[in-house]
């Protein structure tokens, strides 16, 4: 018998790593020249690695980087947008909050959100500042949810 979703230890790991992560990447700020660095950074990894990804990085509600890679589609967009709001809502990242969900047999509708309007899939993440906290998102679509949740961890670690 498997052992129910809030007894699975492999999840409980993987819970624990993405917690870490939120709390190893805080940055000391997040200016705009931070922001086209993070995304530059992201495309030129991308492509370097052949990646069929599109990237978006947020201030608040401004824009401050998008860009997509060969490969992409429209769609890759309609995932961003959902996954960013799963973070402003919940303040973790996207993959996080998924596995949470996971382990608390929980579901978006089962929360009453919109599954058009929210998605817990891995991929985006929280821009952190200390002494400040949440002040914006950075966003990978195309790839498997783990693969996007992990290029943008590599991507913090690199302007971090």
């Amino acid at each position: 018998m498997a052992p129910a979703p809030d007894d699975d230890p492999t999840l409980a790991a993987l819970i624990a790593e993405l917690e870490a992560h939120e709390a190893e990447l805080v940055l000391p700020r997040f200016t705009n020249d931070d922001a086209w660095a993070l995304g530059s950074w992201l495309w030129t990894t991308a492509t370097a690695r052949g990646l069929a990804v599109t990237i978006d990085v947020q201030r608040g509600d401004q824009r401050l980087f998008h860009a997509a890679r060969p490969g992409t589609a429209a769609d890759n967009d309609g995932w961003i947008e959902r996954k960013v709001q799963v973070v402003r809502r919940f303040g973790s990242s996207s993959y996080l909050v998924g596995r949470r969900m996971q382990r608390d047999g929980d579901t978006v509708e089962g929360l009453g959100l919109d599954p058009a309007r929210y998605a817990a899939h891995g991929g985006c993440f929280p821009v952190l500042v200390a002494g400040v906290g949440m002040v914006g998102t950075v966003t990978v679509s195309g790839l498997a949810q783990a693969d996007d949740h992990a290029l943008v961890v590599e991507a913090l670690r690199a302007l971090h």
